[in-house]
């Protein structure tokens, strides 16, 4: 049971550590410092929702739509160019009285944006019902399972809870609109980074 849960944590954990766009996303929210819970939460909940996807064996669905990997890289690269290409224009307006003073989008916005981010992703497919899933066979009878998909769902939850209030101890380094603007700046290239490599990969 240990190995099992120890395995389901260091797995979920090591595929969501990379920086991208969700967790840029989250980044930026938290050192925004407004709706960090409900989105932490929300991005949480759909990785729960994958990983247990995942995990009780339904990655073999997938396979039944060739054609859906290449819709979802289109989907995604296009959602990342144009957020990717926001964040440039933010950055070259330079208007930054909203971010310095803690304000952002209202909470339905940004969730829907997190949504976007979140299921328009074919990384998350991949590394949830497909990796996640695929490391889980190895543990056969049911409490194991069960142990290493409890654990992955804790290492979703720890970390996006962990990066969303963590971005605080950055805050004082955020203090002026040339800091936001470097951070605007690092984030579109991540964003057209991220979309460049899906659209390589069709």
């Amino acid at each position: 049971m240990f190995t099992a849960a120890l395995t389901g944590y260091a797995t979920a954990f090591s595929l969501i550590l990379a920086i991208g766009a969700q967790n840029a996303f989250v980044l930026r929210q938290g050192l925004l410092r407004t709706h960090v819970f409900w989105l932490c939460l929300f991005c949480a909940v759909s990785d729960a929702i994958l990983i247990t996807a995942g995990v009780a064996g339904f990655g073999a669905i997938v396979e039944q739509w060739p054609a859906l990997p290449m819709i979802m890289a289109l989907a995604g690269a296009a959602f990342l160019i144009v957020y990717g290409a926001m964040r440039f224009h933010a950055a070259y307006k330079g208007e930054y009285s909203m971010a310095l003073s803690g304000q952002s989008a209202s909470l339905g916005k940004t969730i829907a944006t997190a949504a976007a981010f979140t299921w328009l992703n074919p990384h998350v497919y991949l590394d949830t019902l497909g990796l996640i899933g695929a490391v889980s066979t190895q543990f056969a009878p049911l409490p194991q399972k069960l142990a290493f998909g409890v654990a992955a769902i804790a290492a979703s939850f720890s970390f996006f809870f962990g990066l969303g209030y963590g971005a605080r101890l950055l805050a004082p380094i955020m203090q002026s609109a040339r800091a936001w603007r470097l951070f605007d700046i690092g984030v579109g290239l991540v964003m057209w980074a991220i979309a460049l490599g899906l659209l390589l990969s069709l």
